[in-house]
């Protein structure tokens, strides 16, 4: 049976300013710029502010003024140049101002850069091929990954031309064509394996044609070996002297293994743009939130005059309409404006608590850096955890120190015997330290790792050692042994 009955109770809900602010506070500077930018065109009622502040500027000079601007920029198009350059660069009167109007104009463009795809892509058209050869270069080409390797079995490529393009190859012909695709620019590059790729570059190379042989033949018929350091092995197998063995394990190593990395711009650079500028000024330290490129935005005086004049007037059915679209755009605008000012406030007090804590970072580098947790600025400045989490994720920071991530400075301690906590990154670098100093004849193990770090106080476990290798990307003890 229905029954209707009342309950009261109380619910915690985010108002859409709050909303708005939480968004806009994990945005890093570039993403900052694009919203505002965004913004700015979905909101009439916004503009930049330095941009009304030069019309303004420009009305109250008198007419002499004007006509000096007019005789040095009679273009049109020189005068916008000017203007827009005048507005991001402060030095803009000391450096442009006196330049020709033909000097202004010309601005010469980057050279664009050429992708790993259209440099193979140009190689393969020089070889002439029929057009079903062409065709199926391009698809080896077009499946090659970062690293330059085709990850794709050939048949299957083969399968597909077949049944899509109706292209029918024959396997040895098409392995042909991919032995000379390897042999183009850079050498080794369409390889399906590193074994192939080394020992394409090594028949290729100018190297002393023994040592040649005897590195091919090593991959070709030890390389399961090669790959776990077992020299010893190797040496006594192919019957070789340390000199010749020494010889042949150096001429590999001198070898590209990922020939798509680096050679051409195979995909695009990450850039990152600091968010922060720590930088020390005679004895103090001083933070710049790096948001000179950020456009300063401020209500239209014009679209506030129209909402008055609108406001005090009786309105029929159409301006009652315009009443509220503008009252509505303001509202989003006042908002807008009022999240960017507290992102940055917020961002400032969080920076500064970060650069108060790891004072001696800044000062003296990684192996000073303390453990910290989100909680601890928390509590300091008085916000939410799931606040610091959001600032701190994807901001950045520079400083003498180099650039870091925000996240770099919060990391968990272990206790030493003198008390003191230390940051596992410190404690990784003082691993990085002892395997960068280590008899390369004879690496240390994970145990002897932990047993010497042991020993300077600070506890920790073998299978900790072992995660922190595998962080700092360093291989275990077998195959860090070098040759000597």
């Amino acid at each position: 049976m229905l029954s209707l009955s009342q309950r009261l109770a109380q619910t915690q809900k985010l108002s859409p300013q709050q909303i708005q602010y939480q968004k806009l506070l994990q945005l890093n500077t570039l993403a900052l710029e694009q919203r505002i930018k965004t913004e700015l065109e979905m909101n009439p009622v916004l503009e930049e502010e330095l941009e009304m502040s030069l019309d303004q500027n420009d009305k109250e000079k008198d007419t002499d003024s004007e006509t000096e601007i007019e005789d040095e920029y009679s273009d049109k198009d020189n005068e916008e140049f000017a203007l827009e350059d005048y507005m991001n660069d402060d030095d803009f009167d000391h450096e442009r101002i006196n330049r020709s109007p033909d000097e202004e104009l010309y601005q010469p463009l980057a050279p664009q850069r050429e992708t790993l795809s259209e440099h193979l892509t140009e190689q393969l058209r020089l070889l002439h091929l029929d057009e079903d050869l062409y065709i199926l270069g391009e698809e080896i080409i077009g499946n090659l990954d970062e690293d330059g390797y085709l990850k794709r079995e050939l048949p299957e490529i083969l399968n597909e031309l077949e049944m899509f393009e109706h292209i029918k190859v024959e396997p040895q012909t098409a392995e042909d064509l991919l032995k000379r695709i390897q042999k183009f620019d850079p050498i080794g590059i369409a390889s399906r394996s590193l074994k192939e790729c080394l020992i394409v570059q090594l028949k290729e190379s100018k190297s002393d044609p023994y040592n040649k042989y005897l590195a091919i033949k090593m991959l070709e018929d030890h390389y399961d070996e090669f790959t776990k350091r077992r020299f010893d092995l190797i040496k006594q197998r192919m019957n070789m002297t340390d000199v010749s063995l020494k010889d042949t394990v150096e001429l590999i190593q001198t070898m590209n293994p990922k020939p798509g990395e680096g050679n051409i711009s195979s995909m695009e650079m990450n850039q990152v743009t600091p968010d922060f500028i720590v930088e020390k000024v005679d004895e103090n330290w001083v933070i710049t939130l790096n948001d000179k490129s950020m456009p300063s935005v401020t209500i239209s005086k014009q679209y506030l005059e129209m909402f008055n004049s609108n406001k005090r007037t009786k309105r029929n059915n159409r301006e009652r309409e315009t009443y509220k679209f503008l009252r509505e755009k303001f509202e989003s605008a006042k908002w807008f404006i009022a999240c960017i000012q507290q992102r940055r406030e917020t961002l400032m007090k969080i920076m500064r608590a970060i650069l108060e804590r790891q004072y001696m970072f800044f000062e003296k580098g990684p192996k000073f850096l303390k453990p910290m947790i989100y909680k601890d600025i928390a509590e300091e400045i008085q916000m939410d955890i799931s606040t610091i989490s959001r600032v701190v994720n994807g901001k950045y920071v520079q400083s003498p120190m180099g650039i870091h991530e925000l996240k770099y400075f919060f990391s968990e301690g272990l206790s030493t015997d003198s008390g003191e906590d230390v940051s596992n990154k410190h404690i990784r670098e003082r691993l990085k330290e002892i395997i960068e100093h280590e008899n390369k004849k004879a690496p240390f193990s994970d145990d002897r790792l932990a047993d010497l770090l042991n020993a300077e106080g600070i506890h920790i476990a073998r299978r900790t050692v072992a995660k922190y290798r595998e962080q700092l990307k360093l291989p275990v003890a077998r195959l860090r042994k070098q040759m000597m």
